[in-house]
């Protein structure tokens, strides 16, 4: 199976929450300690590791904040 990184664009991202709802292994939250400069709350992983590459949660992004890296497993 894949596995990805998560990158994000956090100063574009507007905390829709819409890709926490996507992800199938649940490591998508909104980071509720802190905002953004346009006073959102940013999205972060939890866990990269468990990131399997589906991009789910680019494909939801309304505002292209989400790119996921692809690679092979070891």
């Amino acid at each position: 199976m894949a596995k990805g990184r998560i990158i994000i664009n956090e100063e574009k991202c507007k905390g829709c929450n819409l890709c926490v709802h996507q992800c199938p292994v649940n490591i998508l939250a909104l980071d509720t300690s802190r905002t953004n400069q346009k006073g959102y709350t940013p999205l972060m992983v939890t866990d990269m590791d468990k990131c399997i590459a589906c991009t789910f949660c680019a494909m939801i992004c309304p505002d292209n904040v989400i790119t996921v890296e692809r690679y092979a497993k070891d």
